[in-house]
């Protein structure tokens, strides 16, 4: 049996602030910066879960805002009403069609929210 041609590596976020979004998600999901120092206002950064158990996380810097629905998301684990008070907004409420909240960072990158015990 062969290797597969690729493997997952990591996750991007792309930002028009990738420093302020980095500290977003680090607060969203108790990551960590992986240089605490990095403050480049041009460069990427890095955030990951201190405990191993997430994938790292890239914050991009891009020249364009957010104009389209993403292709591509991540689901996270977690209070839908704790990540809107701290500046997500809600794109779909759960119901009988999804049971799952959408929101968006506050760059407009969607993501959607389950509950620990949605199983």
């Amino acid at each position: 049996m062969t290797d597969s041609p690729a493997r997952f590596l990591d996750l991007c976020i792309d930002a028009l602030d990738q420093q302020e979004l980095a500290d977003w998600w680090c607060a969203a999901m108790g990551y960590v910066r992986r240089d605490p120092d990095d403050r480049d206002p041009t460069g990427p950064v890095a955030i990951v879960d201190p405990s191993g158990a997430g994938p790292r996380i890239w914050v991009n810097r891009v020249p364009e805002p957010k104009t389209v629905k993403n292709r591509v998301h991540h689901d996270v684990t977690g209070d839908t009403d704790a990540l809107l008070a701290a500046g997500a907004t809600l794109v779909r409420r759960r119901d009988d069609d999804v049971h799952w909240d959408v929101l968006a960072d506050p760059e407009g990158n969607e993501f959607c929210v389950f509950t620990p015990d949605d199983g």
